[in-house]
C-alpha cells in the first residue's frame, strides 16, 4: 500500500478568543458543538489561554460564522487580530485492490471520524482511495495503521481486523433536550474502556462512536446510554465478530479427545464452576457460552457476567475440568483466565468462603476505610473487604484454606490501624451467593445535597438519572423549588462529598448540607380513649416496636402524641392505624396556618378601638374650643378690635362656661380635664408603648413626638389648674386639654386605615393554602397495576411512596411521578405559562396544577411542606417577614423636629429665668394673673416655665401627624377611582423612588391566552377554499381541551361570524402530537360565508338570486353544485406538529418547514392542517402582546428606569417580546424562587425595585420587591401579595401608579411646610420674643394656630382629588419621535439564575424589517 502524494486541498486555521468559559464541560460543550458543523475539521479549545484554534474548510465556514456559533452556545467570543491562515494539506492514495466493498466502506467510515482528515474519495482509476488531510493534526502513521485493515478479499476472516482495528458506530439519540444532555452522554460513554472517542450532536440528534470491537461491543453502548437515560438506536452496524474454522478446530484440539462418541453416561456427569476474569461485556458471555457448549461432553454452559463465574455441566470423562479450563483461555482475544474450583468434587457448587470480623480503631475519615479495603482485598485469598466507618468493624469474606483471620489482622495492623479480633470468633462458614454482592441494607444513609443552577424539570431528570447510575447510590429525590436532593447511599462506596462532587461534574453547584432537619418527620396526635397511664405506655411501646418510629411520647393530661418518625419507611396515616389498631382514636393536630405572625387583625382592633375612644371625647372639647374661639372673635369686633384685658376678663366671667364652681377651676376646664384623661391614658396607651421602645432605641419618632406633646400639654394644664385652685385665682388659667384628644383622633384614624391596607397582604397565604387540594384518593395496587382498594384521606396523611388517583378536572394533591396514563396538566399556577403540558409515565406533577382531561396514577415524591406550592408559600412568606418597613417621612422630620423643639423650650425656660432675675418688672408688666402674695423668685421660675410649656405645646406635631394620613387617604382614594388600589402609605411613597421595574411575561406583557396570528394556505384555491377550511379546522378543534385549540375555534368562529358549527365525530387526542378526527355538515357556514367571499365574486350573484327565490327549479346553486358531492361525505382532519404528519405518512415541505421555524423563532406555536390526507394550510399561534406594552415600557424608560423583562418562559419566545415592546433586558427560563433572588440581586446594587406580575409564580417576587404591582386579571394570590393593584389590566396605569406616587409625595412635602409655618412663626410668639414689641401669645392664638395649620395641611391634601392619570395620547405626545421598534440583536438575554448570557441571533436588516414590519 504505497502512498502516492497527491493533489492539494483548501483549509484555513484561526484562533478565536472565547470568554465565559469556567471548567471543562465548557470546553467540552464548544469542542462538541463547533466540531459537528460543517465543514470543521477539527477545533481544539484551551480554558487557560481562553480561546479555540479551529482547523475549517473556507468555502463552507467564516471566522465570523465560527465566532457566532460559539456565541450560540453562550459564550462570548471575539474576532480582534483572529487571522485565518492557510493550512497546508496533502493527499495520499491507498491502493485497494482486491478488497472487499465492504472493508473500503469500513475504512472510509473510520477515516470519517479520524480527526484531521479531511475527505477521502475513489480515485479516478477505482483502484485506490484518495485520502486528504492535514498533516499537521494526523501522521503519515495513522493513516497507514487505519487503512491496514483493508485486507484483499481472499483472507477474510476475523483477522481482517487488526487487532488495533478501530469500528465506527452511528447512532440516533432520542431524549435530548439541552447541551448538558450532550456533554453527560459524551462524559459517561468516553469513560468505558474500549470507546476512543465520541462526539454527540444536539441538532442531529445523532452520536458518532469509534470503539475497540474486541473490548467493547456495540450493545453495551447502546446499553450505557440507556442508562444514562437516553433512547439509542444504531444507524450503521458494525460486521459481528466471527470465529474462523481455523480457530474453531483451535478451540477443540485444546481436547484431544480420543472417543469420538459422546457416552451416554447421564450419571456421570459432574457440575463445575469456574471464577472467569477478563469479561468486559454480553458478548463476551455469548462466546464462552456458545464455543464452550460445542465441546464434546458439555450439556450445558451458564456464564454470569455479574458474578464472574462460568457453571458448566460436563461428563468428566470426555471433559475434565483442565480441559475445560485450558479451552476457555484459549478463546480469543485470550484476555480470559479460568480460575479452578477448591475442590472439584461433585456436587460442590460453589467454594467455601469464611467471614471474619476484625474491630479497627485509628480510623478517622473516608480514604481510611478506602486505603484498608484496597489494601486488604488485594491480599491472596480475600475474596471482599468492607470497612465501616461508623461501627469501627471491617468484614473480609476470604478462603480459610489461603488465609487466616490472624493473617488479615496483623494485615490491618501493619497499616498503622489497631485490630482487634473479636473474642470466640468462630469462622463463620457459608456459601458465596449473589447476594452477598450487595451489602447489607443497615449500611444505607442518607445525605442532603444544596444544589443551585437547576432550572426546569429536564435538570432534575438529569441529577436524578445520572447520580442513580453511580455505584452505591440507591435513591435520590431532588426537589426543584427547594433546590435539594436526598440521596441514600452505601457508606462503604460512596461518600457526601463524592456525590456533591459528581453533581458539580454535570454542571450544577452542589454542597452537602450538614444538619437538615428534613430527614425526620414530626406528626401530632390527639389520642382519644385513653384513661390512665397503663393506655399511654401500651401506646408507648406498642408505636416504639413499629419499623421507621424514632421517638413516641404520650401526654395523657393532653391527649396528645408527639411522635417522631422516618419519613421512608412509614408516615402518619400508618401511625394513625397502628393507635387505632390498639382501640383508641386519632386524629391529626389541626394545625395554625402558616403566616399567623403577619395577621394585623389584632392591631386592626386596637387602632379601631383607641380611634373610637378619642373620637366620643374629642367632639365635646373640640366644640368647646370653636364656642371660646368664636366669642373671643365676637367680642373683638364688638369693641372694632380694641378690646383689654379687662374688657375680656369681664366678658369671660360672665359665660356659663367659665364660671368658677371651685375658686379657680371653671366649668369648661374641668369638662375638658374629665373628656380628656380616658383620651390620654386608654386611647393613647399604643402611643405611650412605641414611643418608650423608640426613646430606647435612641430614635425619635412621631410616636415620641406625639407623647411628649400631649403629655406636657395634660401634665401642664393639670398641674397649672391645682396652682389656681390653690391660690383661688380669679381669672381661668389656660389650659391645653384640647390638645390631646385632637391629636389621638387624628392619628389612631391614619394608623386603623393603614393597618387595613397591610392585612391584605396577609391573605395572600391563606390564598396560597388554599390552592392546596385537601383531600386525595389513595389507591393500592396489585403486582399487576390493576388498582386493588382506593381509600379517600386527609392530604397531610399521604406518605411518600403512596399511589395517590387524580381524576380529569382535579388537583394534584401533592408533587410526584406518573406511573401510570397520559393526560395534560394546567401548570401555569406555578410557571405562569398558560400552555397545558403533556404528562405520561416518567412525568413529574406538580401539587396545585389541574389534571385537564385523563385519570392518572401518580407516586408521591414530595409531601406536607415539601411540595412545590408549600414551597412557594414559604417564599411568599419570608420575602413579607424579611421586608424592611420605609422609614415615612413623618419619622424622619419627628427625628429633627423633636430635639429641636425640646431644645426651644428648654431655652425658653433658661432666657427667662435669667431675664426675670435681672429684669423682674418686665415679668411682671407681661405676667397675667400675677399675684403680688407670691415671692419674686417664684413668679419669675414660673412665668419661666409657663413660656417654656407655651412652646412645647403650641409646637404641638397635630398638623405634622396629619401631613401624611390625609395626603395618603386623598391619593389611595383618587388611586381607586383611576383603577389603581394602593395598600397603604408605604407603597404609595415608595413608589417615586422606583428604579427599575421588572416585567413578568405572560399574562403582563402579553394576554396569557393564546390567539392565531396567521393562517397560511397551502393547497391551491380552488381545490380548498379559505373559508371552507376555517369551517372544517374550527369544526375539529370545537371538542379540543386544549388552549391552542380553543384559539382555533375562537379564531374560525370570528371569521365565519357563526357561534354554530359542524359536526365531529370519532376525535382523537394524542397528547403532544395532535389530533384526528371526522368533520361533516359543513356546508351551511359556506354557503353563507361564501356570498361575500373574494374567492367565489362570480357566484355571489347567483347566490343571491338563489337566496331570494330558493324554489325556482331552474335556479340552481353554483356552490351546492360544486359541494354536492361533499355533502354525503365528511372529512378526515389531521391538525398537528411535525411529528403527528410524520407518524400519518404526510410529507411536510421544506419551505412549509421553513415557515414554521420562522414562526418558532419568534416564540410563536405553529401547527399543520391536513384534510383528506392533504396539507392544506399552516396556522400559526401565539400569545399576543398587549397594544399598550410598548408605549408603557417606551414611557418607563424615558422617565429614566430600567425595564427588565423576567419569564419562566423558553428564552426564543422572551427574546421575540421583549423586542416587540422595546425591552433590552430578559431573564427568560426563571422559576419562581429565582424570581425572588433575582429581584433581591437588583436591590443588593442599591435599586428600588418594582415587580409587576400577575401569577402565583410571581407571587414572592412581588412581596420581596420594594413595591409589587399585580395585573387585576391576574391571581388571588398575587392579588394579596402586591402593593398595588392595576384593576384595569392596563399596562399604563403602571406609569400612572409612579406618577401618582410623585404628585402624592409632593403633596405630602407641601403640608409639612403648612405644618411647619405654623410652628416657626408661633414658636417665637410662644418664647416672647415679640414682647417688646407688644405681640404676647393669648390663648385663643395658641388654638387658632393649630386648627388653622390642620384645616390648612387638609385642604392641601384634598387638592389631590383634582389628579388626573396620563392619558395614551398624552404619552403619545410626550415620548414623540423617540420611540422606535427594538431589534431581536439588541435584546440580552440571562438564562435562569446564571449570569450565563446568551446574545442575540444576529439578524440582517431585511430579517429586523421582515420580522417587526
Amino acid at each position: 500500500q504505497n502512498p502516492n502524494l497527491g493533489m492539494a486541498w483548501s483549509a484555513d486555521r484561526v484562533t478565536l478568543g472565547v470568554k465565559g468559559m469556567t471548567c471543562g464541560s465548557c470546553v467540552q460543550s464548544i469542542e462538541g458543538r463547533i466540531g459537528a458543523l460543517p465543514g470543521v475539521f477539527h477545533i481544539q479549545v484551551s480554558l487557560e489561554q481562553s480561546n479555540a484554534t479551529v482547523t475549517f474548510d473556507h468555502t463552507r465556514q467564516s471566522p465570523e460564522s465560527l465566532a457566532e456559533a460559539i456565541e450560540d452556545v453562550g459564550f462570548e467570543c471575539s474576532l480582534t487580530n483572529a487571522t485565518s491562515a492557510p493550512v497546508q494539506t496533502e493527499t495520499k492514495v491507498f491502493s485497494t485492490a482486491g478488497c472487499s466493498t465492504d472493508s473500503i466502506q469500513q475504512a472510509r467510515c473510520v477515516l470519517a471520524q479520524t480527526e484531521g482528515v479531511l475527505e477521502t474519495q475513489e480515485s479516478a482509476d477505482h483502484r485506490g482511495l484518495a485520502v486528504t488531510s492535514v498533516p499537521s493534526l494526523v501522521s503519515v502513521e495513522r493513516l497507514v495503521d487505519v487503512m491496514s485493515c483493508l485486507v484483499p478479499d481472499a483472507h477474510e476472516g476475523p483477522s481482517s481486523r487488526s487487532s488495533s482495528g478501530v469500528e465506527a458506530v452511528k447512532m440516533r439519540i432520542e431524549g435530548m433536550v439541552c447541551l448538558s444532555c450532550t456533554t453527560t452522554i459524551e462524559g459517561k460513554i468516553g469513560k468505558l474502556k474500549g470507546i476512543e472517542k465520541i462526539k454527540v450532536s444536539l441538532e442531529s440528534q445523532e452520536a458518532a462512536v469509534l470503539y475497540l470491537p474486541c473490548v467493547i461491543t456495540v450493545d453495551k453502548i447502546v446499553n450505557q446510554i440507556e442508562v444514562a437515560g437516553f433512547k439509542a438506536i444504531v444507524k450503521s452496524k458494525p460486521r459481528q465478530l466471527k470465529l474462523s474454522a481455523s480457530e474453531v478446530e483451535r478451540l477443540l484440539s485444546a481436547h484431544k479427545q480420543e472417543e469420538k462418541v459422546s457416552e451416554p453416561c447421564t450419571d456421570s456427569s459432574i457440575t463445575t464452576v469456574f471464577q472467569v476474569t477478563g469479561m468486559h461485556c454480553k458478548s463476551c458471555v455469548v462466546n464462552i457460552q456458545d464455543n464452550i457448549s460445542k465441546l464434546p461432553g458439555v450439556s450445558s454452559v451458564v456464564v454470569s457476567l455479574e458474578n464472574r463465574q462460568a457453571t458448566i455441566q460436563h461428563n468428566p470423562k470426555q471433559a475434565s475440568v483442565v480441559e475445560l479450563q485450558k479451552a476457555i483461555e484459549a478463546l480469543p482475544p485470550g484476555d480470559f483466565k479460568a480460575i479452578l474450583p477448591a475442590s472439584p468434587e461433585p456436587g460442590f457448587l460453589q467454594p467455601l468462603v469464611s467471614v471474619a470480623e476484625i474491630h479497627i480503631e485509628g480510623m478517622t475519615c473516608g480514604s481510611c476505610v478506602q486505603s484498608i479495603e484496597g489494601m486488604i482485598s488485594q491480599k491472596k485469598g480475600v475474596r471482599s473487604a468492607l470497612v465501616s466507618l461508623a461501627s469501627h468493624q471491617g468484614t473480609f469474606e476470604y478462603d480459610p484454606l489461603v488465609t487466616t483471620t490472624e493473617e488479615l489482622r496483623a494485615a490491618v495492623e501493619d497499616m498503622g490501624f489497631d485490630a482487634f479480633l473479636p473474642v470466640l470468633s468462630h469462622p463463620k462458614m457459608k456459601i458465596l451467593s449473589n447476594l452477598d454482592a450487595e451489602p447489607a441494607t443497615n449500611t444505607i444513609s442518607k445525605c442532603f445535597i444544596q444544589i443551585g443552577g437547576m432550572t426546569c424539570a429536564s435538570c432534575v431528570a438529569n441529577i436524578e438519572r445520572n447520580l442513580k447510575n453511580e455505584h452505591g447510590v440507591h435513591s435520590v429525590l431532588v426537589a426543584l423549588m427547594a433546590g435539594k436532593a436526598e440521596v441514600r447511599y452505601s457508606p462503604s462506596i460512596i461518600d457526601p462529598q463524592r456525590i456533591a462532587e459528581f453533581i458539580r461534574e454535570l454542571g450544577f453547584t452542589a454542597a452537602v448540607m450538614e444538619d437538615c432537619d428534613g430527614s425526620d418527620g414530626t406528626l401530632e396526635l390527639v389520642v382519644r380513649g385513653m384513661t390512665c397511664a397503663s393506655c399511654v405506655h401500651k401506646i408507648e411501646s406498642n408505636l416504639m416496636k413499629q419499623k421507621g418510629i424514632l421517638y413516641a411520647s404520650v401526654a395523657l393530661a393532653t391527649n396528645k402524641a408527639h411522635i417522631r418518625y422516618d419519613p421512608e419507611v412509614t408516615g402518619p396515616r400508618d401511625v394513625i392505624r397502628w393507635i387505632e389498631n390498639l382501640g383508641f382514636t386519632a386524629s391529626l393536630v389541626k394545625k395554625d396556618r402558616p403566616g399567623s405572625h403577619l395577621d394585623h387583625s389584632r392591631e386592626i382592633r386596637q387602632w379601631k378601638r383607641s380611634f373610637l375612644i378619642s373620637l366620643f371625647f374629642c367632639v365635646p372639647v373640640m366644640g368647646m374650643m370653636i364656642y371660646m374661639i368664636i366669642v373671643d372673635h365676637q367680642i373683638d369686633t364688638s369693641h372694632h378690635h380694641n378690646a383689654t384685658a379687662e374688657d375680656r376678663e369681664k366678658y369671660h366671667s360672665t359665660m356659663f362656661l367659665e364660671k368658677q364652681l371651685l375658686p379657680g377651676l371653671s366649668i369648661m376646664n374641668l369638662i375638658s380635664f374629665l373628656f380628656c384623661v380616658p383620651v390620654q391614658f386608654i386611647g393613647g396607651r399604643y402611643f405611650y408603648g412605641q414611643a418608650y421602645k423608640a426613646v430606647k432605641h435612641r430614635t425619635a419618632n412621631m410616636d415620641v413626638l406625639i407623647v411628649l406633646a400631649t403629655t406636657i400639654a395634660f401634665t401642664y394644664s393639670v398641674v397649672i389648674l391645682l396652682v389656681a385652685m390653690v391660690e383661688g385665682a380669679k381669672v381661668n388659667p389656660i389650659t391645653f386639654f384640647d390638645t390631646p384628644p385632637m391629636l389621638f383622633v387624628f392619628i389612631s384614624l391614619g394608623r386603623w386605615l393603614e393597618q387595613i391596607a397591610k392585612s391584605k397582604t396577609s391573605e395572600a397565604l391563606s390564598k396560597l393554602m388554599s390552592l392546596q387540594a385537601t383531600e386525595a384518593t389513595v389507591v393500592t395496587l396489585n403486582d399487576d397495576m390493576s388498582v386493588l382498594s382506593e381509600e379517600q384521606v386527609d392530604v397531610e396523611l399521604v406518605q411518600r411512596g403512596d399511589v395517590v388517583k387524580v381524576v380529569p378536572g382535579g388537583k394534584f394533591p401533592v408533587d410526584g411521578r406518573v406511573i401510570e396514563g397520559h393526560s395534560m396538566a394546567d401548570e401555569s399556577l406555578i410557571t405562569g405559562e398558560a400552555m397545558p403540558v403533556t404528562k405520561k409515565p416518567g412525568s413529574t406533577v406538580i401539587a396545585g396544577s389541574i389534571n385537564q382531561n385523563g385519570s392518572l396514577l401518580i407516586k408521591a415524591t414530595h409531601v406536607g411542606t415539601d411540595t412545590t406550592l408549600s414551597q412557594i408559600v414559604k417564599l411568599v412568606e419570608e420575602a413579607q417577614t424579611s421586608k424592611a418597613p420605609i422609614q415615612q417621612f413623618a419619622d424622619k422630620i419627628s427625628g429633627y423636629f423633636v430635639p429641636f423643639i425640646v431644645g426651644v423650650s428648654f431655652l425658653t425656660l433658661v432666657a427667662w429665668i435669667l431675664i426675670g432675675f435681672v429684669n423682674f418688672p418686665l415679668v411682671e408688666k407681661y405676667f397675667p394673673g400675677y399675684d403680688k402674695s407670691i415671692s419674686e423668685a417664684e413668679a419669675v421660675i414660673r412665668f419661666a416655665f409657663q413660656a417654656s410649656i407655651t412652646v412645647l405645646c403650641i409646637a404641638c406635631p397635630c398638623s405634622l401627624g396629619l401631613a401624611t394620613p390625609t395626603a395618603v387617604m386623598v391619593g389611595t382614594g383618587v388611586g381607586a377611582q383611576n383603577g389603581i388600589l394602593i395598600k397603604g402609605g408605604e407603597p404609595l411613597e415608595m413608589a417615586h423612588k422606583i428604579q427599575s421595574v421588572v416585567f413578568d411575561k405572560t399574562g403582563t406583557i402579553t394576554y396569557g391566552a393564546p390567539k392565531v396570528v396567521q393562517v397560511k394556505m397551502l393547497a391551491e384555491g380552488n381545490r380548498m377554499s379559505r373559508s371552507k377550511l376555517l369551517a372544517i379546522v374550527g369544526t375539529a378543534e370545537n371538542n379540543s381541551e386544549h388552549p391552542l385549540g380553543a384559539a382555533i375555534t375562537k379564531y374560525c368562529k370570528q371569521e365565519l361570524a357563526t357561534e354554530s358549527l359542524g359536526t365531529c365525530t370519532d376525535f382523537q387526542a394524542v397528547p403532544g402530537c395532535g389530533i384526528r378526527c371526522l368533520v361533516s355538515n359543513t356546508e351551511h357556514l359556506l354557503k353563507r360565508d361564501d356570498s361575500d367571499s373574494e374567492e367565489n365574486q362570480c357566484n355571489a350573484v347567483l347566490i343571491q338570486i338563489s337566496d331570494t327565490s330558493s324554489d325556482h327549479p331552474l335556479i340552481m346553486d353554483p356552490q351546492l353544485l360544486s359541494e354536492s358531492v361533499v355533502q354525503t361525505s365528511s372529512f378526515t382532519v389531521l391538525i398537528g406538529n411535525r411529528e403527528w404528519m410524520r407518524r400519518n405518512a404526510l410529507q411536510v415541505r421544506a419551505e412549509v418547514d421553513e415557515a414554521m421555524t420562522e414562526h418558532e423563532k419568534r416564540g410563536h406555536t405553529a401547527v399543520l392542517v391536513a384534510v383528506d390526507n392533504e396539507l392544506c394550510a399552516m396556522v400559526a399561534i401565539a400569545d399576543t402582546v398587549k397594544p399598550e406594552a410598548e408605549l408603557a415600557v417606551h414611557t418607563l424608560t424615558a422617565m429614566g428606569l430600567e425595564v427588565v423583562l423576567m419569564t419562566g418562559d423558553n428564552s426564543k419566545t422572551a427574546r421575540a417580546i421583549a423586542a416587540q415592546v422595546g425591552i433590552r433586558k430578559v431573564f427568560a427560563e426563571v422559576l419562581p424562587s429565582h424570581k425572588v433572588a433575582k429581584v433581591e440581586q437588583l436591590q443588593l446594587e442599591g435599586k428600588r425595585v418594582a415587580m409587576v406580575g400577575d401569577g402565583v409564580n410571581d407571587s414572592p417576587a412581588l412581596a420581596m420587591a420594594d413595591v409589587g404591582i399585580a395585573i387585576g386579571m391576574g391571581t388571588d394570590v398575587a392579588i394579596e401579595a402586591a402593593d398595588v393593584v392595576l384593576i384595569r389590566n392596563d399596562l399604563l396605569d403602571v406609569v400612572g401608579s409612579i406618577d401618582l406616587s410623585k404628585k402624592t409625595v409632593k403633596r405630602i412635602r407641601i403640608n409639612f411646610v403648612f405644618a411647619l409655618i405654623y410652628n416657626l412663626v408661633g414658636i417665637p410668639i410662644a418664647a416672647g420674643v415679640f414682647m417688646p414689641v407688644g405681640l404676647v401669645l393669648q390663648p385663643w392664638m395658641g388654638s387658632a394656630a393649630m386648627a388653622a395649620s390642620s384645616v390648612s395641611v387638609v385642604l392641601s391634601s384634598l387638592l389631590l382629588k383634582c389628579y388626573t392619570k396620563p392619558s395614551a395620547e398624552k404619552l403619545e405626545r410626550r415620548l414623540g419621535e423617540v420611540r422606535r421598534h427594538g431589534s431581536l440583536s439588541e435584546v440580552s438575554v440571562h438564562i435562569g439564575m446564571g449570569e450565563l448570557r446568551r446574545p442575540s441571533p444576529k439578524l440582517s436588516l431585511l430579517d429586523r424589517f421582515v420580522n417587526y414590519s
